[in-house]
């Protein structure tokens, strides 16, 4: 598939890390250094601007080395683009660890996936099909 993109950034467009990698790597277009202390949040631009094609997103996750190691996540996660957006994408990010992170020029910051959807329309009816599930939800499933 191919997607349009302007890349207004200081940095070569995002790569996949590995052959088989479902996300692309975003940088963070900084000229400086950033200190995200305990529980801030942050919005970074990336300097890229794409144009997703009619039926597909692009959903923005963290990246789990960052998540891991330092507790810098995607506040939104997954943040998603719309295919009739035409902005900067930028990304959420919040420290959840207890210690201040800096961010680095350039630095990997987060993943962009793309992914098909599809467009429902509403059927209203009076009465939903009956399942063994039925009604059970969070941690219904949790018989030992």
């Amino acid at each position: 598939m191919e997607v349009k993109v302007v890349n207004k950034s200081s940095f070569d467009l995002p790569e996949y890390a590995t052959v088989h990698s479902a996300g692309l790597d975003l940088r963070a277009n900084t000229t400086d250094n950033l200190v995200l202390a305990p529980l801030d949040r942050v919005i970074i631009p990336t300097g890229l601007f794409i144009e997703i094609p009619v039926g597909f997103e692009a959903q923005i996750r963290p990246r789990s080395g960052m998540a891991i190691k330092h507790g810098i996540t995607v506040i939104n996660s997954p943040g998603t683009i719309d295919a009739d957006y035409r902005g900067e994408i930028k990304v959420g990010l919040v420290n959840i660890s207890n210690e201040a992170y800096t961010i680095k020029p350039g630095e990997r910051i987060a993943q962009m996936v793309f992914s098909k959807h599809e467009t429902v329309s509403w059927l209203e009816v009076e009465l939903l099909s009956e399942t063994d599930r039925g009604e059970g939800g969070f941690g219904h499933t949790g018989k030992k």
